[in-house]
């Protein structure tokens, strides 16, 4: 059985591949910009600095890729499984990650920005000083995430649950945190806007009471 990666657009067979998925595959390298991908297994795949960008990757199975420096900007991961995935310094600019599953994986320095999570799932992830800036992050689980010196300039935050999550040294100015759970997070260093400090004592779980 052949396994062929089409360009979701003009339908050219991009690459092909014997077997009947491609887990454990070494892609690294290749372009796949524009291949449909949609729910195909590449679970543990060598995704090393390879080229998806506005790839259809739909319900795939990514978890434990290494997608380390991968191009996937503009790329439709919506309700993808990317658990455990290296995502280090990955490029995931204006992709579609709604209802993805990211728990545990690693997107340190990753750009992330105008991207949609919302509803995404990326409890124990490691985002360290990635670039989440005007990411749509609503409703999304990022409980005991490491999210410390990230950006987070204008991400839409509302009703995400952020409790235990470490979001020291990061810049939450602008952000929206309304109805968002930050109880028992570390805020040490962080950065808000004046007018946002309602919301922030809400997110907090706090009773501040006059004497």
């Amino acid at each position: 059985m052949k396994i062929q990666i089409k360009n979701k657009k003009t339908g050219k067979i991009i690459k092909e591949f014997e077997g009947s998925d491609l887990s454990g595959a070494d892609l690294s390298g290749a372009d796949l910009s524009e291949a449909n991908l949609s729910e195909a297994n590449l679970s543990v795949a060598d995704l090393f600095e390879v080229d998806l960008s506005g790839a259809d990757l739909f319900e795939a199975n990514l978890s434990e890729a290494n997608l380390s420096r991968a191009n996937l900007s503009g790329a439709d991961l919506s309700r993808a499984d990317l658990s455990g995935a290296d995502l280090f310094e990955a490029n995931l600019s204006e992709a579609n990650l709604s209802g993805a599953d990211l728990s545990e994986a690693n997107l340190s320095e990753a750009n992330l920005s105008v991207t949609d999570l919302s509803g995404a799932d990326l409890s124990g992830a490691n985002l360290f000083e990635a670039n989440l800036s005007g990411a749509d992050l609503s409703e999304a689980n990022l409980s005991v995430t490491d999210l410390s010196g990230a950006d987070l300039f204008e991400a839409d935050l509302s009703g995400a649950d952020l409790s235990e999550a470490n979001l020291s040294v990061t810049d939450l100015s602008g952000a929206d945190l309304f109805k968002a759970n930050l109880s028992e997070a570390n805020l040490s260093g962080v950065k808000i806007r004046i007018n946002q400090k309602e919301q922030l004592i809400q997110s907090l779980h706090i009773q501040i009471e006059d004497d």
